[in-house]
């Protein structure tokens, strides 16, 4: 009976480390392409942020492009999985931020940059797993819940303030802007 315990759970452990990978894999490649993107076209972003009417456009599309390809990369990795995290949810704020500022942010809130911002959530709570950067060099695949809860404040804290330093407009609108 203890055999089957003890199976159970590596089963479980195993299954839980291999759904992380593929989490961190998934949510990481998505972000790393758009940063990847926007490096190797880099022109193109800032025209992007200039014609949205960004101050700065320069420093937001750098900005930008560094948390997607950095975080991209760390999540991956699975290296330093908290501040990757981070810096892929303060991205993907302002990103739907973007998408749904010209109408309700109820209109269409289930887009790309939602569901990337909501995984690199879930990772930055439930860690890199056994098979990552953090667990083999750092020797940790979890970093508290008081970390997790105080860097998904400073992201969202990040990407509201980058948004209204740059951009100057209130991110959320409950009713379509006139």
């Amino acid at each position: 009976m203890t055999t089957t315990d003890v199976a159970t759970t590596t089963t479980r452990d195993t299954a839980v480390d291999l759904g992380l990978l593929i989490l961190r894999i998934g949510i990481g490649a998505a972000i790393l392409q758009a940063g990847l993107i926007k490096a190797f076209d880099f022109n193109t972003a800032v025209g992007f942020m200039e014609s949205a009417g960004w101050r700065l456009p320069g420093l937001a599309a750098l900005m930008v492009t560094t948390a997607e390809t950095l975080g991209g990369l760390g999540l991956i990795a699975g290296a330093l999985t908290p501040l990757a995290a981070f810096a892929v949810i303060a991205a993907m704020v302002d990103a739907w931020a973007v998408n749904v500022s010209a109408m309700a942010f109820w209109s269409e809130p289930f887009n790309a940059p939602f569901l990337i911002g909501i995984g690199a959530t879930a990772l930055l709570f439930l860690g890199a797993g056994a098979y990552s950067v953090d667990a083999k060099v750092l020797g940790r695949t979890l970093w508290g819940t008081r970390i997790a809860v105080g860097l998904l404040i400073a992201a969202l804290a990040a990407a509201v303030l980058t948004w209204v330093a740059l951009l100057g407009t209130n991110p959320i609108h409950f009713t379509a802007p006139s």
